[in-house]
């Protein structure tokens, strides 16, 4: 796999990967940026959402049709020091379906176990959480 990541001035870059899809990132006017696209730790955090998101739909594809909504909501802790990295993460499904929620906790404990590779590339403690049906459910 590789990213081509181009400087498009001030802090701005543009990257782009084997899918062809351009990613824009910027610093934040406090680094020097104007704003102009993701920060690269938020998109740390969205990579974080996106690949369990996508191993729980995989794991769940048979009960997909009973899903109406899946809402994943990354809230990562950083340390104060330089560098800022994530210390700790806590990913919080939001799920309405009609579907039991053992079916969703396993899933989403075979994902952050077994498949998520961006979860297995961090070093920040991950934690999770399930909201089904506007209620929260402790894991089992």
């Amino acid at each position: 796999m590789k990213v081509m990541t181009t400087w498009n001035g001030k802090r701005l870059f543009t990257s782009v990967g084997d899918s062809g899809y351009p990613v824009q990132m910027d610093a934040t006017p406090a680094y020097g940026g104007d704003g102009k696209g993701a920060t690269p730790m938020e998109l740390v955090l969205a990579g974080l959402a996106g690949c369990i998101g996508i191993d729980v739909t995989m794991i769940l594809n048979q009960f997909l049709d009973s899903i109406k909504h899946i809402d994943i909501e990354a809230d990562g802790a950083r340390k104060e020091e330089t560098p800022t990295s994530f210390t700790a993460i806590e990913l919080i499904f939001r799920i309405d379906g009609d579907i039991p929620d053992y079916r969703v906790w396993k899933a989403i404990d075979m994902g952050s176990k077994k498949y998520c590779a961006v979860s297995d590339s961090l070093k920040a403690d991950i934690s999770y959480r399930l909201v089904l049906n506007g209620v929260e459910v402790p894991h089992p």
